[in-house]
């Protein structure tokens, strides 16, 4: 026999217990279910671990440096990584027991902890036992990608999740992969003291970026010791005494290099192979992420799908965005669109890439006539001040509605100060509102009215 709810939510990632928590206060009776770690990727595997041991590299590195301030530290820097885990592993466990705590103790709302199949459009099964409601939230997440290449099944390898239970520093870390997971953990362990070899199959780091971008955050990372290999279009895997041969096949340099460790960072795939979406009649992408509409609907009537699973945005803000449009459009009379969303994330190595809307290359391919500043962090007096002054700024603008179209800052606040920016997009208003603003000094957010006063066409 089936027990009725008036909604399901498949997965306690970022979206849904703040789903559960308004639907509830609708008087709805909700089941959650959860097949493994409450709190889902941000918490356990990361945004909170990972930046918190991005945290304890950058306490590293600034020790390493304390001579450039007048302080002086013995040398060596010593790095107890068992701490160090030990530190990451408690901030995820006390928010992981918040949010379990907060369901479990949430009027109205019900815990199940197993994997969720469906079995029909509004049903599903949980280790043998049946449940139904009108309304069906998939919030189901996403996992490390492993694509095959040659001799991966013959070595050992780590992912950003495996990765996290390392207690001793890597004599090398080979990571597979430029994008943002891989630089992140890359400079991290450097800083921790390991030796580090990024490589990337593709001619620069972060693709996405614009190439100036690309080329300052190679730059960086190459200041700190950090090899990275481009170019590497066949890489391969073999077993080897001191760990594993990787083989590049780079247009430069060595055609191999041997790491004690190897990370695996080439993207993610969504938890969605063995869900049952096809006994639902659920559509999917060829690559896995469930089809959705612009208000997170899926094909199937009374279905939604929210988060990393949808292929609409692959970071924690977008997540609990999702959950908004949903609850706003369900429970508050509007019609909140994901097409509405100005995409924004930074890259967390150290300085930081804080993006937001269109880089100048997309905002180029669009036609339309273009007005772009550009400065170095050189001109920024709190990072002159800091001694952080790697990176610049960069904005580009529609020239006819002097409204921003995208913005880059690469440099110390970087993540933060990119938020002005943000938020006058949102604001849809054009950039002199921002640009007569009158910033705090000394912050990096003041050079941006600056910035914004030098904006000049392109060709």
């Amino acid at each position: 026999m089936s027990k009725a709810f008036d909604a399901i939510i498949i997965g306690a990632g970022q979206a849904g217990p703040s789903l559960a928590g308004r639907l509830t206060e609708a008087g709805m009776k909700v089941l959650v279910i959860e097949r493994k770690l409450f709190g889902g990727t941000c918490v356990n595997t990361g945004c909170m671990p990972t930046k918190t041991l991005v945290a304890s590299a950058y306490a590293a590195h600034l020790a390493r440096r304390g001579a450039d301030y007048g302080v002086t530290i013995a040398e060596p820097i010593a790095i107890d990584m068992k701490r160090v885990k030990q530190r990451a592993a408690t901030v995820s466990l006390n928010s992981r027991t918040g949010i379990e705590s907060w369901l479990r103790g949430m009027n109205g709302c019900t815990v199940v902890q197993g994997h969720a199949r469906f079995t029909a459009p509004q049903e599903i099964i949980v280790d043998g036992e049946v449940f139904t409601a009108p309304r069906i939230f998939i919030n189901a997440g996403g996992r490390a990608n492993v694509p095959a290449m040659p001799g991966i099944d013959k070595v050992d390898y780590l992912t950003n999740t495996s990765i996290l239970e390392l207690d001793t520093v890597p004599r090398h870390l080979v990571v597979i992969g430029g994008s943002y997971i891989g630089l992140e953990f890359g400079q991290m362990y450097r800083r921790f003291g390991a030796e580090v070899t990024i490589v990337e199959k593709g001619p620069r780091l972060i693709a996405r970026e614009d190439p100036d971008v690309s080329d300052a955050v190679k730059d960086i990372l190459e200041g700190e010791g950090i090899a990275c290999r481009l170019n590497a279009e066949c890489i391969s895997f073999k077993p080897h005494a001191e760990g594993t041969e990787v083989g590049l096949d780079c247009s430069s340099g060595d055609r191999n290099t041997v790491g004690s460790h190897v990370l695996l960072a080439i993207g993610r795939r969504p938890n969605t192979d063995d869900l049952g979406l096809d006994k639902a009649g659920i559509e999917t992408d060829e690559r896995g992420y469930i089809r959705v509409d612009d208000d997170l609907s899926t094909n199937v009537k009374g279905v939604w799908a929210l988060g990393d699973c949808n292929g609409r945005g692959a970071f924690t803000h977008t997540a609990y965005n999702d959950f908004e449009i949903i609850a706003a459009n369900l429970l508050d009379g509007q019609n909140r669109r994901v097409s509405d969303r100005i995409p924004g994330y930074a890259l967390f190595i150290d300085p930081p890439l804080g993006r937001v809307g269109k880089t100048e290359t997309e905002a180029r391919k669009t036609g339309k006539p273009l007005l772009v500043s550009k400065r170095p962090m050189t001109r920024v007096g709190r990072a002159v001040e800091k001694d952080e002054t790697q990176g610049f700024m960069k904005v580009v603008a529609d020239a006819d509605t002097r409204k921003i179209l995208g913005a880059a800052i690469l440099g110390t606040g970087g993540d933060e100060a990119i938020h002005g920016i943000l938020d006058v997009m949102n604001a849809d208003v054009a950039y002199p509102t921002l640009q007569w603003a009158v910033p705090i000094h000394p912050t990096v957010s003041e050079l941006i009215p600056t910035l914004l006063g030098d904006l000049k066409p392109v060709s």
